[in-house]
């Protein structure tokens, strides 16, 4: 049996959210993130739609175990923004997501309290409305082998399921695969039983 745990809980598409206190109102925005880069072209992206707002405060997690994250109050009190919107991220145990909320200043102060509180209702309602997937950890290798392996290598890509990203056939093939990280134990055992096999390791995630 297999004991791994490879799965991890993300959002399928981006999604909104909003609350309003005391005039000021508080716009979430949830997007599923591939990579840190995309970070910055949400937020200017989000700059240009609401050029006239005060503050984009931001938090998100990456990488299957939440293993990278950021937070960002943006001007506003320290940890009165990007800190509640990264714990309604961990409250809802999603990772490759980010939450940016967008603040139109409504004329009274609210306090820390009460930015603790708006900040963590737009996230947690931005959240709310998105849909929560499970998606699957994937070690990715590149292999490369004698034509003559075809369909042994074919019959393995076969038996476990496995995604095969790029492939090039000639004389010497070489193939990008995907790998449940579950199966990546015993996938690899059977390619190194054949002869002439050359994996190499790219990336997890």
């Amino acid at each position: 049996m297999l004991f791994v745990n490879d799965t991890y809980k993300t959002i399928h598409t981006a999604s909104e959210g909003l609350f309003r206190d005391r005039g000021s109102k508080f716009i979430g925005y949830a997007y599923p993130l591939t990579n840190e880069k995309e970070v910055k072209e949400f937020i200017i992206q989000l700059k240009k739609e609401h050029p006239a707002a005060n503050h984009w405060c931001y938090a998100y997690f990456i990488g299957p175990h939440q293993e990278g994250f950021r937070s960002n109050d943006d001007g506003e009190p320290n940890g009165s923004a990007g800190k509640p919107i990264l714990n309604q991220l961990k409250s809802f145990g999603v990772t490759n997501v980010l939450v940016v909320v967008v603040r139109y200043f409504g004329g009274s102060l609210l306090g820390v309290s009460g930015l603790i509180n708006a900040y963590r209702e737009a996230a947690k309602h931005a959240l709310q409305n998105a849909e929560i997937i499970e998606k699957h950890i994937m070690e990715y290798y590149q292999i490369s082998f004698d034509y003559i392996l075809t369909n042994e290598v074919m019959r393995i890509i076969k038996q476990f399921e496995l995604i095969l990203i790029d492939q090039q056939m000639q004389l010497n093939c070489n193939f990008t695969i995907a790998v449940r990280k579950s199966y990546a134990d015993k996938v690899l055992e059977l390619f190194n039983k054949l002869e002439g096999i050359n994996l190499s390791y790219l990336k997890t995630s």
